[in-house]
């Protein structure tokens, strides 16, 4: 009975990150603005983060928590890039 509960938490946790993943996807075609887009790549890259998680916890493999860290370290170096493109107008000086 617990796992099932557990298993149903699994598919509901993929369900809404894929929501938030397609609400992304949305804002960053749509964005009227490029710190929007920036802000809805962002979120894009923590759902994805999120749901490797989610499917890491649900397989059992490291391999999963691995892909997830090194997402999570681009998705930190790809803002800062973007938001000092946009505040400068280049990223190496």
């Amino acid at each position: 009975m617990m796992a099932a509960v557990i298993e149903g938490m699994y598919v509901a946790a993929e369900v809404i990150l894929a929501l938030a993943m397609a609400a992304g996807c949305w804002r960053l075609l749509r964005g009227p603005r490029a710190q929007d887009r920036v802000l809805a790549l962002d979120s894009i890259y923590l759902s994805a983060m999120l749901l490797l998680v989610i499917f890491g916890m649900r397989s059992g493999g490291l391999l999963y928590f691995e892909i997830a860290l090194v997402l999570g370290a681009l998705s930190f170096v790809s803002t800062l890039a973007l938001a000092k493109f946009l505040m400068r107008g280049e990223v190496i000086e």
